[in-house]
Formats: C-alpha cells, sequence, structure tokens
C-alpha cells in the first residue's frame, strides 16, 4: 500500500539519516531499494512521476534471483501466496502444434522458485507494510559536486530545492532523469521493430504451464498469474498497427491447430477495450554511476521480455545495492558505487545479452526460418537456451564482500 506523503515531508523525515538518499521512480526497481533501505533504518525520498499507484497490466514471470530481496524484507511467504509456481514450459510450432514441455520448474529448483504475477500484484506485496511516495514528482535539474546532489524536484508544479548524498535514479527506460545525470551521453538501444498486446484470459487447469508460440510474423505467449493468464500478443509494429482484433483473426487463420487455450487467449486480446502495448525495445546505459548518483533498474539496462528475467534482475541489483550501501558513509560512498558497478554491470549485461539472443532467435517473418528453428528446438531444450541466466543463478554475488573489502581498505589509508 503506497502512503501518499509530500515531498519536503519525506525529505524532514530523511535529514537525520547518515546518508540522504533520493530514490526516483516507483517501479519494481525504486520501491524494491527504498523499502530495503528503510528496513535498514534510513528514509529515503521516494518520489514517482505518476499521478497515483496505478499499475501498467502486465505479467512477469520472475526469476530465483529476486528472492533474497524478498526474504529481507520478509515478503517471501506473502510472495508465494501472490503467485503461481512455473513448473512447465511448452513451445508451440508456427502452426499451432505442442511441440515439447520442458520442467523449467525442476530445472531452476537447485535456484529457487520461478513464479508467475502480475506487475501490480508484485508491487502489492512489496508496498504491503506501507510505503512512503510522493506522487506526481518529477527531477527537474541535477548538479552534482563533491559534496552533494543539488536536485530540483517538482512536484505539481511546485519546484523543491534540495539537496542529497546520494540519488539513485530508478525512473525506467525511458529515464529523463538519466540524461540528466549522462549529460546527453548516447545510450545504447535495440529496437526489434516488434511490439504487442497484453491482455488477461480466465484460469485454467494449466496454472502451472507457460506456453509460447514463435511463428512466422507473430508470436503468443501464455503466463499464468494468481487468478488467470497473461497473455502477450505481438508481431512486426507495422503489422499490429492494423489493431488488436484484426491482428488476432489474421494470427488465428495462419494457425493449422488452435486449441482452447490459444483460442482463449486470442479472443481475451482481442475484446479487451484498451490493451497494454508493448514496443519490444530494450537500452544499455554507457555508465551506471558517478560519485554520487547510480542508475538502477530499466534506467541502468531495461530488458526485452524474451527470456522473462528483467524483473528479477532489476530487483537483484536493488538488493545488492542496498546492501553495498548499508556500510556506506559520505567518505567511500563513490568507491561503494564504483565497485557496485563493477560488480553488478557484467551480471546485468550476461542476462540481457541472453534475452537478445532470443529476441534474434524468436522474432522473424520467414516461415522458411520458422520451420528451421523448430527442427533446432527439437534438439535444444529450455535448459541450453537459458544456459547463461542458469550460470548467473549459481554465483550469487555477496553484497557484504563487495563493501567490507573496500570499506577495510579506506579504513587503513
Amino acid at each position: 500500500m503506497f502512503t501518499p506523503t509530500p515531498v519536503e515531508k519525506q525529505y524532514e523525515q530523511a535529514a537525520p539519516d547518515d546518508l540522504r538518499i533520493l530514490v526516483v521512480g516507483a517501479g519494481i526497481a525504486g520501491i524494491t531499494v527504498a523499502q530495503l533501505l528503510r528496513n535498514d533504518g534510513r528514509h529515503p525520498v521516494l518520489i514517482e512521476r505518476a499521478d497515483d499507484g496505478s499499475h501498467p497490466g502486465y505479467m512477469l514471470a520472475l526469476m530465483p534471483m529476486a528472492e533474497p530481496a524478498l526474504d529481507d524484507l520478509g515478503l517471501r511467504d506473502r510472495y508465494r501466496a501472490a503467485s503461481v509456481q512455473f513448473e512447465h514450459y511448452g513451445m508451440r510450432s508456427h502452426t499451432g502444434r505442442l511441440m515439447r514441455v520442458d520442467p523449467i520448474g525442476q530445472i531452476l529448483s537447485r535456484n529457487g522458485d520461478y513464479r508467475g504475477i502480475s506487475r501490480g500484484a508484485l508491487i502489492d506485496v512489496l508496498t504491503g507494510d506501507g510505503c512512503t511516495v510522493s506522487f506526481g514528482s518529477t527531477v527537474t535539474a541535477l548538479t552534482e559536486t563533491p559534496e552533494a546532489v543539488r536536485v530540483c524536484v517538482s512536484e505539481a508544479g511546485v519546484a523543491h530545492e534540495l539537496e542529497f548524498d546520494l540519488v539513485i535514479v530508478a525512473d525506467g527506460i525511458h529515464s529523463d532523469t538519466r540524461e540528466l545525470v549522462l549529460g546527453g551521453a548516447p545510450v545504447e538501444v535495440v529496437d526489434t521493430e516488434w511490439g504487442g498486446w497484453v491482455a488477461w484470459a480466465p484460469a485454467d487447469d494449466k496454472l502451472d504451464t507457460g506456453e509460447e508460440l514463435w511463428g512466422a510474423g507473430n508470436f503468443v505467449g501464455l503466463y499464468p498469474v494468481a487468478g488467470g493468464i497473461g497473455v502477450f500478443l505481438g508481431g512486426p509494429r507495422s503489422d499490429t498497427a492494423a489493431g488488436a482484433p484484426a491482428f488476432a483473426e489474421r494470427f488465428r487463420k495462419a494457425l493449422k491447430v488452435v486449441d482452447p487455450r490459444i483460442d482463449r487467449a486470442l479472443d481475451a486480446v482481442a475484446t479487451d477495450p484498451d490493451p497494454y502495448y508493448w514496443a519490444l525495445t530494450d537500452c544499455r546505459a554507457p555508465q551506471w554511476t558517478t560519485g554520487r548518483t547510480v542508475l538502477l533498474g530499466d534506467a541502468a539496462a531495461g530488458f526485452l521480455p524474451t527470456a522473462g528475467i528483467g524483473a528479477g534482475m532489476a530487483m537483484e541489483s536493488a538488493w545488492i545495492l542496498a546492501g553495498v550501501l548499508r556500510h556506506a558513509d559520505r567518505r567511500v560512498l563513490a568507491r561503494l558505487l564504483g565497485a557496485y558497478e563493477r560488480a553488478q554491470r557484467p551480471r546485468v549485461q550476461t542476462a540481457q545479452d541472453n534475452s537478445r539472443q532470443l529476441a534474434n532467435l524468436m522474432f522473424h517473418r520467414s516461415r522458411t526460418l520458422a520451420v528451421l528453428r523448430e527442427v533446432a528446438m527439437r534438439f535444444v531444450s529450455v535448459e541450453t537456451a537459458i544456459g547463461p541466466i542458469r550460470r548467473l543463478l549459481r554465483e550469487q554475488l555477496d553484497p557484504d564482500a563487495i563493501a567490507k573489502s573496500l570499506v577495510a581498505g579506506a579504513v587503513t589509508e
């Protein structure tokens, strides 16, 4: 539950802290890091440009790297109650035929749970005990000095000139604050030129099974969450411009096998009066940190949804950052931020590269390529396809170790 609070009130609460911290963006990454910092006794100021706490309607397949953050916040049971366990992953041919079903839950079981949850439900889990936030607030100017960051925050048209020791930028893939931090440095963007709609189909008797159909010029994914099935239906943006009902009908006619689950998914998209449209692009910032600012989540590296790992990596990054900051004071802050980026950035980029590689495999118009892809998929399991991600899960970072080595070095200098 969000607790709307004026910026000035939050700033007053942060005044006694050893580090005055501003978190820009109340999405998954921003909420997670703010709640973890609050759990450690600090009072970060959390601002959000939206006017309320409503959530864009899409679903998440949350990988096990999110679990340390949930555990530190004492939210594991609440999270499990609000989500469903993925046990199976089904792959369909471009004609609609079910080709194979892989035991994704068993594959990942050594590392934790792989669960389906709506974005709104996850935010409700993270804010369930209360989350102070200032809505309708944006950063309009930012000046960093060796001593502090001077920030102008516009709240409902009123300008506040505030000073912080650290600014955490987590306002999404199209972050405006990132531009202020990087000073116009170019951000690498991959645009697949595909996009699609998110809608919700009724729950069925296979809520432990996600499915995908990689077609020729189209794609549909079915991802169970508590109480329903999240559906993504997409294709080249030049084709989806026809609108959801027309595209869904064209998709249906291209299939030779339309089983009831696929049929309900297509109906859900076609009949939704206002389905959420997702343009499939990503981004990669050239750097994450300066002496007193750090990019987090999609502002640092926005993911394509193809590997189902973006939200998990955002929560892992928030957990690592909060753990490192547990050891921070003004004297060692810049060095700790640098250590955080050096440790976490390669992990995030490995996962992002995996998502990009899967996008290259999935998003094609050619039926010939679709047939060749399906021949290959008879021999390549999902276990192989997410091999880099499984390695990341086995090699979890320790934020305390990252910080303590630097803090010990600073003390001896």
